[in-house]
């Protein structure tokens, strides 16, 4: 059985369909079910058994011999939440846990980092391990991605086969329930069709225009295509970034959903908040080198191609993956 963490949240329930849509359904899915906003993500999905989050390591302990795999996507990831205790809790101590047992009964391990280990980009948005520890993030939840990718490089008892994804700006079906924490183009949908209008930072950087602030957002489906590749093919163990490669600009963004809304743009700037300009991101692009060089070679889906993708089938009709 293959076991999917954070499987009723964004990433995880679309993996789920795709190892549905490669066949596979003997599925442990874990997460934490009480939060039913969550409860449509999971409707039609195939597997084998749920188990609650807080309860998962304990139950693994006991039955590890069922299990082939762990693909470890559940995290806390709100990146406004500044409780240290309760990253060092659900992310890092967590994902030790299930390391551990991993190594200990040699089963395979995928987990969910970030590239908000990145921080400014000081050290450019090469995943090239040596430079983990020099990374200053953020904030705590960047602080807790990048404590566990600096310990995991240190252990000379491992996994089989382990990789950590450095996931960039993901965006697609199923993140109806972040809230705020989901992706600028959702935002971005719901702003047009509320008001007809996109509201986008303005630059407070010489070096850009206003709109012009650079990210590498990256389609949730070409973030499952991955992931699966990684499970199946089992290439080197190591820390990979999982973005599309390619910068493109809030203003391509929201231009891209009026089109796929068939909207003539209308956006207006607003002053980015005084509690987080100085810790505003203008630029991050992924170096897709890493995965390319193991064999991975199926190409990224453009920004508009996504876009379009997002707003026609998924959220212009309330639809799930």
């Amino acid at each position: 059985m293959i076991v999917i963490t954070g499987s009723a949240g964004f990433i995880g329930s679309c993996l789920v369909s795709k190892f549905n849509s490669e066949g596979l359904t003997d599925l442990i899915l874990v997460d934490d079910f009480s939060k039913i906003e969550k409860d449509k993500n999971a409707k039609g999905k195939k597997f084998t058994k749920k188990i609650e989050r807080s309860v998962f390591v304990e139950w693994l302990q006991k039955n590890y011999k069922e299990i082939d795999s762990i693909i470890h996507i559940g995290a806390r990831t709100d990146t406004t939440e500044f409780n240290v205790e309760l990253f060092n809790e659900l992310n890092l101590n967590y994902t030790k846990a299930l390391w551990k047992i991993c190594t200990e009964h040699k089963i395979p391990f995928i987990y969910a980092s970030s590239a908000a280990t990145y921080g400014l980009g000081e050290h450019g948005y090469d995943d090239d391990e040596t430079k983990i520890p020099l990374l200053k993030p953020l904030n705590p939840y960047g602080d807790s991605k990048n404590d566990f990718d600096k310990w995991a490089i240190q252990q000379k008892e491992t996994p089989p086969h382990w990789q950590g994804l450095k996931f960039f700006n993901v965006y697609g079906p199923n993140e109806y329930h972040k809230a705020r924490m989901a992706s600028v183009i959702f935002h971005s949908f719901y702003q047009i069709k509320n008001t007809g209008k996109v509201k986008l930072f303005r630059s407070h950087n010489p070096n850009y225009t206003d709109g012009g602030q650079l990210r590498d957002f990256v389609y949730v489906k070409d973030v499952v295509n991955v992931i699966w590749f990684l499970y199946s093919k089992q290439p080197k163990s190591g820390i990979y970034n999982l973005g599309s490669g390619k910068a493109r600009t809030f203003l391509d963004l929201a231009e891209a959903t009026f089109k796929a809304l068939n909207i003539e743009p209308n956006i207006e700037f607003i002053d980015t908040p005084i509690d987080i300009r100085d810790k505003y991101q203008y630029f991050t692009e992924a170096n897709m080198q890493k995965l390319i060089s193991v064999g991975y070679s199926k190409p990224f889906t453009s920004l508009e191609e996504g876009v379009e993708d997002y707003v026609k089938g998924y959220l212009d009709t309330n639809k799930y993956l």
